[in-house]
């Protein structure tokens, strides 16, 4: 029998000292050319925790700490290539040099407002509209 499932999918939203996030440009298609948050397919074995600390080390060199959940996104349309459910973290930079790897052309930081005006990759703007809330919300109980 052959059953269709969803995949399984992270992705990181990366403080950095300054305030501001950091992104990824895409070097592969879907969205080739645009700007994304890190993240990627969880492999066999492997906690979304763990997947995300590759993945982010993988695309961008940093070592991150994982500070929330942001959300889980399940829109089937989300990626066009496949039904993915992604489980977003919000995380902070704790190490590593940055530089671009793996599925990345670039890596940059942008403010949170710079960020908005992007034409982000698969529902990453609507990730970062919760993350941003989320941080809002975190320095107001700190």
């Amino acid at each position: 029998m052959n059953i269709k499932r969803p995949l399984l999918t992270v992705d990181a939203v990366i403080t950095a000292e300054d305030g501001k996030l950091v992104f990824i440009k895409r070097k592969n298609p879907p969205y080739q050319g645009s700007w994304a948050l890190t993240g990627g397919f969880v492999e066999y074995g492997e906690t979304v925790e763990q997947a995300v600390m590759r993945e982010v080390k993988e695309e961008t060199g940093l070592i991150v700490e994982i500070k929330k959940i942001i959300g889980v996104y399940s829109d089937p349309e989300r990626d066009p290539r496949e039904h993915t459910i992604t489980v977003s973290f919000l995380t902070d930079r704790i190490g590593g040099d940055l530089r671009a790897d793996t599925d990345a052309s670039e890596v940059t930081c942008f403010t949170p407002e710079e960020a908005l005006d992007l034409d982000l990759a698969f529902d990453h703007k609507k990730i970062l509209k919760d993350a941003i809330k989320l941080l809002s919300h975190l320095q107001l109980i700190k």
